[in-house]
């Protein structure tokens, strides 16, 4: 095993590390059941796996006793956790530190799909609220109250805003637009992403930017109908030419590389065919993030037996992927905000994406 490889990126992704973790997260929207650790001077959610073959020790990756090359330090837990808001809440049910300096919330904690024969597969966005982790639903004032201390005590650079889906024509995004309007008069110049279902009514997009949003994530998870249809029934109802929409205006108003999506490795794509929709994505200025699928505890998926990806196959995605995004001229730190600029949940930027 060589060290620094992708490959080695992808199995300690998959498999995770044996490290005690001060800052971890349980269930929750997007992959969670992780903690946070700076591998190599960069961001890395990695699953705390007591069976893992590789640990860290010393401020060293290891698998069995051979050192890898690579440093590891755990995030530390971070001084915002200790306070509580103005009306009676703990800062960290208000919004979590992903790697060392990005602040996330999940603005409203429910989400109209739900319900078994709708939920997305792979998420537990309502599982972290049945626990009593977080609350329903953060108020603009709690947020910017909580987001003027992460960036005041804890060095906290960029903030991710993500939200269940809700009724209306905005999918829940005006209420993005209300706390990001209240974050950014408490903390000017903070870079925020904003992450969205695509809104049937496409104005919300240029309403986001206008509010001061840097980025914006419009997640389709995976560009096979039939893979959407298995893994997400409910918004795998959203036809494609609702994203192809909204990632048009997006690329027109937040502009070219300030756009991106998630796409899940380990659905059942073909990885040939996954390529191909990134380079697509990539020609139409959206920035496709790569990510391998982690079977998380609470899911439908876990439930139903379903088991990660095979590694050799992540790794081939992700630098065919990255190799493209290196010739368009798009990194996902220039985002400046959001899961493309962190980059801890992806081997992405690790293969030079």
């Amino acid at each position: 095993m060589s060290v620094g490889t992708t490959t080695t990126f992808v199995d300690i992704a998959l498999l995770g590390v044996r490290v005690d973790a001060p800052v971890t997260r349980r269930m929750g929207a997007g992959p969670s059941d992780d903690g946070h650790l700076i591998v190599d001077g960069a961001n890395a959610a990695l699953p705390v796996n007591p069976a893992s073959p590789y640990q860290v020790r010393d401020g060293r990756l290891l698998h069995g006793v051979t050192d890898l090359g690579l440093d590891v330090t755990p995030v530390d837990r971070p001084r915002f956790y200790d306070l509580t808001t103005a009306d009676g809440v703990p800062y960290e049910k208000i919004a979590r530190l992903h790697g060392a300096n990005v602040l996330a919330t999940t603005v409203v904690q429910t989400c109209i799909r739900y319900a078994e024969d709708q939920r997305c597969r792979f998420c537990t966005i309502e599982e972290s609220l049945k626990d009593g982790s977080t609350i329903a639903a953060k108020t603009p004032a709690q947020l910017a109250e909580v987001a003027e201390a992460a960036v005041r005590l804890d060095g906290v650079t960029q903030m991710v805003m993500t939200t269940g889906t809700t009724t209306g024509p905005d999918r829940g995004a005006r209420n993005l637009v209300r706390a990001v309007t209240a974050v950014l008069k408490s903390v000017p110049g903070l870079p925020i992403q904003v992450q969205i279902e695509p809104p049937p009514d496409l104005s919300v997009i240029a309403e986001l930017r206008r509010a001061g949003a840097t980025a914006i994530g419009i997640h389709v998870e995976s560009l096979d109908d039939a893979v959407r249809r298995r893994w997400m029934p409910g918004k795998g109802s959203v036809p494609m030419a609702e994203y192809d929409a909204a990632w048009d205006e997006a690329v027109r108003v937040f502009g070219r590389n300030r756009v991106s999506t998630y796409l899940l490795v380990g659905l059942g794509e073909d990885p040939d065919e996954l390529v191909a929709g990134a380079e697509r994505l990539i020609r139409r200025g959206v920035y496709p993030f790569v990510v391998p699928f982690r079977a998380m505890a609470g899911t439908l998926a876990v439930r139903d037996g379903a088991r990660g990806p095979d590694p050799a196959m992540v790794a081939d995605v992700t630098e065919r992927v990255a190799a493209l995004l290196r010739a368009a001229g798009m990194a996902g730190a220039d985002q400046q905000a959001g899961c493309a600029a962190c980059g801890a949940c992806s081997v992405l930027q690790r293969a030079g994406g």
